[in-house]
């Protein structure tokens, strides 16, 4: 059975515009980073939107949920920006589908080749397949319930809510 990725930008997308200084959206890396992790699941890649997710509006947040129930695939994979990222996963969760969800992102983008990227976006693929119906948040190598999880800003990670 096929994957879906719904590709919506965050870190994980940005590229270092050299005019501006800045980093800016031009196209998803997805399909680089599939090739390069020499990805051979069967996955089907939808661009949704590239945003920064601390931009994201309730509108952008809304396709998404709705994008996640119409794909006919039961197993999908979210690329995201972290800053938000766990927000989009509970309203996902409250849209109740019979689904495996797993939102995954980048603390630097895979454009600079230090990026965490690849190895979240494989972990989140491993994961999707493995864990039963339910949203979930894969990043370092670990993955976390929607509602048991943050974004520890200072050590750069994510981390379980609850002790255990």
């Amino acid at each position: 059975m096929a994957i879906r990725i719904l590709v919506t930008g965050g870190t994980f997308d940005k590229q270092y515009d050299e005019v501006r200084g800045t980093l800016a959206f031009r196209e998803t890396n997805v399909e680089h980073v599939l090739a390069r992790g020499r990805c051979r699941l069967d996955v089907r890649v939808e661009v949704l939107m590239l945003v920064d997710s601390l931009e994201m509006t309730a509108e952008q947040r809304a396709a998404i949920v709705r994008a996640c129930a119409a794909c006919p695939e039961s197993q999908v994979v979210v690329t995201h920006g972290t800053d938000t990222m766990v927000e989009t996963a509970r309203a996902i969760a409250a849209a109740g589908l019979a689904k495996t969800v797993v939102l995954t992102g980048a603390m630097v983008p895979y454009a600079f080749g230090s990026s965490d990227g690849l190895f979240n976006l494989g972990s989140a693929l491993s994961f999707v397949q493995a864990l039963p119906a339910g949203v979930y948040v894969a990043m370092n190598g670990r993955w976390f319930a929607w509602d048991d999880v943050r974004k520890n800003r200072e050590a750069g990670e994510f981390e379980a809510l609850l002790p255990g």
